[in-house]
């Protein structure tokens, strides 16, 4: 893990961000001598729910219509 005095830090705030993001190495920021802070990286963003199984699956018949025809259904008697 990188250190980094909290005054050079201050000074070049977004691209010490911008280098944590994409090197995904966390720094440790320190004041005399001494960490105050951590900057780590996000985790890592989630896989969209929809779509997540694209090309998992196979879809045999149809999947709109009703398994039983309408009138066979108890709720309509």
């Amino acid at each position: 893990m990188k250190t980094m005095a909290a005054g050079q830090f201050k000074a070049r705030c977004l691209q010490v961000m911008e280098t944590v993001r994409t090197t995904r190495v966390p720094l440790l920021i320190t004041k005399r001598g001494k960490p105050v802070a951590k900057l780590v990286p996000p985790d890592e963003a989630p896989a969209h729910i929809m779509g997540r199984l694209a090309g998992k699956i196979e879809i045999l018949g149809d999947i709109v219509s009703p398994v039983v025809p309408p009138e066979d259904w108890e709720s309509l008697k």
